[in-house]
């Protein structure tokens, strides 16, 4: 919302979008932001992305860790190209890590992305990646945004959703 205290909100949405590299079925995958505030948000949260150190979970102040296995590598991937197949606009991440150290791993870089669309039933806004993938709709009204959220199908647990 416009009034949102921005210094506590920025930081709480990019712990659950990012920590643990999305793996745990608590994290942050939709985020619907007030016009108002969205543009300043977003550049907020991209310089928090932008800071991020790949390395070992086990090792303290690490947020983002590689992802559990190279099939959930391509679940990120095929998301990421979904999403830009379907003209998404991907404002930062989308790949995996090509450089140093992270280079031969599961590390994947975390990914904001803008869907064209913001219709519950898309199959973007039902999926679970258990990947660091972000996704974010722009809304005027509250209400706008409480029917977008309470339209998204329910997964049952263990289950994902396929396209």
């Amino acid at each position: 919302m416009p009034d949102a205290d921005l210094s506590l909100a920025l930081p709480s949405v990019f712990f659950g979008a990012v920590g643990t590299a999305g793996q745990r079925c608590t994290s942050t995958r939709r985020l619907y932001l007030h016009r108002r505030i969205a543009d300043e948000f977003l550049e907020r949260l991209q310089n928090f992305y932008q800071s991020i150190q790949p390395g070992d979970p086990l090792v303290d102040g690490t947020l983002l860790g590689p992802l559990h296995t190279r099939s959930a590598c391509q679940v990120y991937h095929d998301t990421v190209a979904h999403l830009r197949d379907s003209g998404a606009e991907i404002l930062i991440g989308g790949s995996q890590y090509g450089h140093g150290t992270f280079s031969s791993g599961n590390f994947v870089e975390p990914t904001i992305a803008i869907p064209k669309s913001s219709e519950p039933g898309d199959y973007i806004w039902k999926s679970e990646t258990f990947a660091p993938i972000l996704k974010v709709a722009v809304f005027d009204e509250l209400e706008e945004a409480i029917e977008w959220n309470n339209g998204v199908p329910q997964v049952s647990s263990g289950q994902l959703v396929q396209r």
